[in-house]
């Protein structure tokens, strides 16, 4: 056997297509460790992506997405995925994993950051240090509609029944237009920055039919709508929001119940992955009012410049009056602004 070599992703599209061979057959690779992040991520955000993958007998045999986000307000940091739920090092080897890992920090210290972070969805024995702040949620999808609705817990099983007495239609489509002009009036009413506009269309020109967008009207008029992922069988719903008319409709909570359906009638999907959110958060108590356990997402990190980890969570008592501040702002003024500060919070 060959000496293990560290190389770097680049623009050949044969080498991009060996990254997502590997990716599509190892155990740990997600959707978020596809060569397409590189494209979306740069074209996005201007940040500069070193997608690192092990290469043994002329054969890749792990893969390391890493992007370096660098500004005055956030800081500076490697990380492995900005924008995205999962990352770190995936390979079947764990010595793999370990030389992946070492050739990051290597380049962390070269490039001179203040963090190096690793978004992992499971523990890891190694050089890093673990936070767990978020959780993940996901569940088995029912063989049918009546089967998906049973598997939901009592309390929201019933707030579903009674969002498909409001007179909701939805359609399935590429469309992210209409997704992310909903999507941004939620994010605005939170008080957060939301994402450039093109970063929805680049989504869907790099991922194609794995990219696709579910959006709930009432009387013609638009409520809801997500924009999910589909990867390996499962569905991730990924950006999603609503107008102030889907709380008193249950707008949301019929899109998610009916992207289940469709996700497993029309996409042959046999899991519902609901995504991150911080832990003992408003998301993370509704999710797990669906009856999805929680499941702790190990964040790693390994510290270079910096004594400790910045603290970017919403909570943070310092953003407070910049959410308020936020929250007030009109939509178009939140969707000029808010790009120039998103790139640095995904």
């Amino acid at each position: 056997m060959s000496e293990l070599v560290i190389k770097t992703l680049g623009q050949d599209k044969t080498e991009q297509q060996k990254w997502d061979a590997f990716v599509d057959q190892c155990q740990l690779g997600t959707f978020f460790h596809l060569s397409g992040w590189k494209t979306v991520i740069e074209k996005s955000y201007g940040h500069t992506c070193h997608f690192l993958y092990a290469n043994q007998d002329e054969r890749i045999v792990g893969v390391l997405p890493l992007a370096h986000q660098k500004s005055i307000l956030f800081g500076n940091a490697l990380i492995s995925l900005p924008f995205c739920v999962y990352g770190g090092a995936a390979s079947d080897d764990p010595d793999v994993m370990n030389a992946l890992e070492d050739a990051a920090i290597e380049l962390a210290q070269k490039l001179g950051v203040d963090y190096l972070e690793m978004r992992y969805p499971f523990g890891r024995q190694n050089r890093l240090s673990e936070r767990c702040a978020h959780s993940t949620f996901g569940c088995d999808l029912g063989d049918d509609d009546a089967a998906i609705l049973a598997g939901v817990k009592k309390n929201e099983r019933a707030v579903i029944r009674h969002s498909l007495n409001n007179g909701l239609e939805y359609t399935v489509s590429g469309d992210v237009k209409e997704c992310y002009e909903i999507y941004s009036e939620s994010v605005r009413n939170l008080g957060t920055p939301v994402f450039p506009k093109h970063y929805f269309s680049t989504l869907k020109d790099v991922f194609g039919e794995r990219c696709e967008v579910l959006t709930v009207t009432k009387e013609g008029k638009s409520v809801s709508s997500v924009l999910s992922f589909y990867y390996k069988n499962e569905v991730l719903p990924y950006y999603g929001g609503g107008t102030p008319q889907a709380r008193e409709l249950k707008s949301n909570d019929f899109m998610y119940y009916q992207l289940m359906c469709h996700a497993r009638n029309d996409r042959a999907c046999h899991r519902y992955d609901f995504g991150r959110s911080k832990n003992d958060s408003g998301a993370f108590k509704y999710k797990k009012n669906w009856g999805m356990a929680p499941v702790p997402l190990h964040y790693q990190f390994y510290l270079v410049k910096a004594e400790a980890l910045p603290n970017l969570s919403p909570n943070n008592p310092k953003y407070q009056l910049f959410i308020q501040m936020w929250k007030r702002l009109p939509i178009w003024l939140s969707r000029l602004m808010g790009p120039f500060l998103s790139k640095y919070l995904g």
